[in-house]
């Protein structure tokens, strides 16, 4: 098992093209604060994990004036187009972190009392999961497990 410490999946310009297109193909349209959401975590990189929140009081501090409703909105459409993954917590929230095509088989460690998250990869995971996929005849697409505990700060 393996923590990981990972860098931003793409560059700014690329992401920002890419961006563009897929919003284009789709009829929307690049705003600022779709630009705002993704240069965040561009430049906080993969392995972070915010929660709506989160980033709505980080744009804030940034002097950026953009509601929380949109930030939502904003969240959800980057993931839809795989910019950002989505982590869905028991409590019914989200975090989320900017997409690597590098560590999809990474999994999470999460504290259910303050949220902290930790990532790791795990070749046993990755292969219990192509083992079932062959006993019961799926295809294996990604494999991604939360292990929810709690951090010892919270102890």
């Amino acid at each position: 098992m393996q923590l990981l410490s990972m860098s931003p999946a793409s560059s700014s310009a690329e992401a920002n093209g890419t961006l563009k297109k897929g919003l284009h193909q789709d009829g929307r349209r690049m705003t600022p604060q779709r630009r705002l959401v993704l240069d965040l975590f561009e430049q906080i990189g993969s392995g972070s994990h915010l929660s709506a929140e989160e980033v709505h009081r980080q744009l804030v501090d940034q002097q950026s004036k953009v509601s929380l409703a949109t930030i939502y909105r904003t969240l959800r459409l980057l993931v839809e187009m795989d910019f950002l993954q989505e982590l869905e917590l028991r409590d019914g929230g989200s975090r989320f972190e900017l997409a690597d095509a590098e560590h999809i088989h990474h999994h999470h460690l999460v504290c259910v009392r303050c949220g902290r998250t930790e990532e790791f990869e795990s070749e046993a995971v990755l292969q219990a999961g192509r083992d079932a996929c062959a006993q019961f005849d799926f295809e294996l697409i990604d494999s991604s497990l939360n292990v929810r505990g709690i951090c010892a700060a919270c102890r």
